[in-house]
């Protein structure tokens, strides 16, 4: 901790570096065509709750908002892991950065296992995809970001395993890029779906 708590304090600061664009660009195309579809997702939602606000209200106060405020707790310390480990491969310091990829990972899987609870309580209280229509997009849209918190785990731990065993070149940097604003983006969908569907009145 006091070795990870030194170079957080070392990189704060900052220093200006030459900006590129991190990653391969066939990342960033699936990035974007993802953001597409869940601004697609987005828009459903909105049209569907306006057309059955009252059904929409109703069932949104079943849910769990103290469960939904952990995993987007979560998920923001795991993608700040994500930053700082990217900052200590640009350092060198590879060994740092598997250990703060690993907490990045212990993260997403914790936002996985509240998840997996969450959908629990809601199955066990009788409310499945077939409740109503508020459910069934709240299963939908959830359980397919659910999805690509699992595929950005798996990133995640390809990521790890590349720190402890090989050399890490710029090929490997580049992969480590990709992976990471894979991994952000996995976040930011979920700082658009938490509001959306836990909070909007």
């Amino acid at each position: 901790m006091r070795q990870i708590a030194s170079f957080i304090s070392s990189v704060l600061p900052g220093k200006v570096t030459q900006r590129h664009l991190p990653g391969e660009e066939g990342v960033w195309i699936f990035i974007f065509g993802d953001m597409m579809i869940f601004a697609v997702f987005f828009s459903t939602f909105m049209y569907y709750r306006g057309e059955n606000l009252e059904i929409f209200q109703r069932s949104q106060a079943l849910l769990n908002i103290n469960l939904g405020t952990l995993n987007t707790l979560l998920l923001l310390a795991s993608s700040w892991f994500v930053v700082i480990a990217m900052e200590a491969v640009r350092q060198s310091r590879i060994k740092l950065a598997a250990n703060l990829f690993s907490g990045a990972f212990l993260f997403g899987l914790s936002f996985c296992l509240v998840k997996i609870i969450e959908y629990s309580e809601k199955v066990s209280a009788g409310y499945t995809l077939n409740t109503d229509l508020f459910f069934t997009l709240y299963f939908v849209f959830t359980g397919v970001h659910l999805f690509h918190v699992i595929l950005g785990l798996i990133v995640l731990s390809l990521i790890i395993r590349s720190c402890r065993n090989d050399e890490v070149t710029g090929d490997k940097i580049r992969f480590f890029e990709g992976g990471s604003c894979f991994w952000h983006m996995v976040d930011l969908l979920w700082i658009v779906l938490f509001p959306l569907i836990y909070l909007v009145d």
